[in-house]
């Protein structure tokens, strides 16, 4: 096992515009290149009615979902703006995720729960002492949010309260422009996708009529399951999938590939 595998290696990572750009610094410590290609922009709803209805019902909400660190940003800004707060000593918070978590912290909103393994089943385990029959769960999030969560809370019998805060689109063109030069100067070894999202409109900035073609011969790491079932669909093979559904959990795992690769 040697790191001198990673040296020299160049890694494209695809994130949102604000994105931290630390969040792959262990890759660069160890000596390869990061290019950072940022593929979307997140930005607040129009229209807020709906989650305004939610809040003003807050003494009904038992649980609390924050499914990513924007979902905190989106949620505390709406919550500043109209002066509405949620009584945080009823209602309990689950954040997926430690910088989601250190997110609400940044807000003064107490964390009660985080689930081991960010999924469905992952949170459900979380609550196994908690009551979840008729009790009433909050998840704001994107427009596009997937929905096993709240259908297997629903199936156990809770009262599960989805409403949209924020959209994802495509950054602006001189984002685009600029990027696209950088990553047209280097030959990428492998490419980092964190969300299904990131790939989706990866294809549409590169305007890629044939994904399989493009990515032959790269290696491709995907944040999670459903980003690498995004990926796959695609007949784009992924080799490398972290246990821990973060961007440590997934740094760790390049690591090892690069580790224990021959």
């Amino acid at each position: 096992m040697s790191l001198e595998n990673i040296k020299g290696k160049t890694i494209v990572v695809t994130r949102g515009v604000k994105d931290s750009l630390d969040s792959f610094l262990k890759l660069e410590e160890y000596g390869a290149k990061i290019i950072h290609f940022p593929t979307l922009e997140y930005k607040p709803i129009d229209d807020w009615r709906e989650f305004d209805s939610v809040i003003v019902n807050k003494d009904k909400i038992d649980y609390l979902i924050f499914t990513s660190a924007n979902s905190v940003i989106y949620f505390a800004a709406r919550c500043r703006k109209t002066n509405t707060w949620l009584d945080f000593e009823r209602t309990k918070v689950i954040s997926i995720g430690k910088k989601t978590a250190e997110e609400c912290h940044q807000y003064n909103i107490p964390v009660n729960i985080i689930p081991e393994k960010f999924s469905a089943g992952g949170i459900l385990k979380s609550l196994s002492d908690y009551e979840i029959k008729d009790k009433s769960f909050f998840i704001p999030g994107s427009e596009i949010a997937h929905k096993e969560l709240p259908e297997t809370l629903s199936k156990y019998g809770a009262k599960v309260i989805t409403t949209a805060i924020y959209r994802i689109e495509l950054p602006s063109q001189k984002i685009i422009d600029d990027n696209m030069q950088l990553l047209d100067s280097v030959k990428p070894d492998l490419f980092i996708f964190t969300s299904p999202s990131t790939f989706k409109n990866f294809l549409a900035i590169r305007m890629i009529s044939e994904p399989k073609n493009y990515f032959d011969g790269f290696i491709i790491a995907a944040i999670g399951p459903a980003t690498k079932e995004e990926i796959e669909n695609h007949n784009i093979k992924v080799t490398i999938v972290p246990h821990e559904h973060t961007t440590d959990g997934l740094t760790k795992e390049i690591i090892n590939y690069y580790t224990n690769k021959n």
